[in-house]
């Protein structure tokens, strides 16, 4: 099985660019927003760190923004407590799609966390910064100290870059998208 690994800045297009891919696709973006909204273990760990802003389940964003920007280490508290949910869910996904001739994991902290592996094709999607501030910017409960907070977390763009096997890059056009895919999956199969 090919990993695939889609890696860039946020809202640079990671998400539309990984389901062209036509296979398998483990987003951890939808996976985090499945524990907060269903996984009530999740939620009382975190309200026994941080009882202060969490009343009752589901883990809701304006309680998640709140503790964020009272406190920048409350984003660790919640980050150490969701991420090992979220690799639990990864190998279920790898187990699962074990059989296929690839897979595509769309995740943001991937090389953060250490989640890569040495035979994975990395790809990093390149778009212009005033382009995906303004997709960020049009994002519902878009919060700028939120996504200040979040951007350092990242590991610098360049370092992606050059960490990267291959580079998208992204003008948000639905036909080059597809072209820059169908000729990376050239390569890699």
């Amino acid at each position: 099985m090919i990993r695939i690994a889609i890696v860039g800045g946020i809202g640079s297009g990671k998400t539309y660019i990984s389901n062209l891919f036509g296979y398998p696709v483990f987003n951890a973006d939808k996976i985090v927003s499945k524990i907060y909204s269903s996984n009530n273990k999740i939620f009382y760990r975190i309200k026994k760190k941080l009882p202060k802003f969490f009343s009752t389940p589901p883990i809701k964003k304006e309680e998640l923004i709140r503790a964020i920007l009272k406190n920048k280490n409350n984003i660790k508290i919640i980050s150490k407590i969701v991420h090992p949910e979220v690799r639990k869910e990864l190998k279920k996904f790898l187990k699962k799609n074990n059989n296929k001739k690839a897979i595509v994991l769309d995740i943001p902290l991937l090389l953060e966390n250490n989640l890569d592996k040495k035979k994975d094709v990395i790809i990093f999607i390149h778009s212009s910064q005033k382009e995906r501030l303004k997709r960020i910017k049009s994002r519902k409960n878009f919060n700028n100290s939120i996504f200040q907070k979040l951007k350092k977390l990242q590991l610098p763009l360049n370092f992606k870059k050059n960490r990267s096997d291959y580079v998208i890059k992204n003008d948000f056009k639905k036909d080059s998208a597809r072209k820059n895919v169908k000729h990376i999956l050239t390569y890699i199969l």
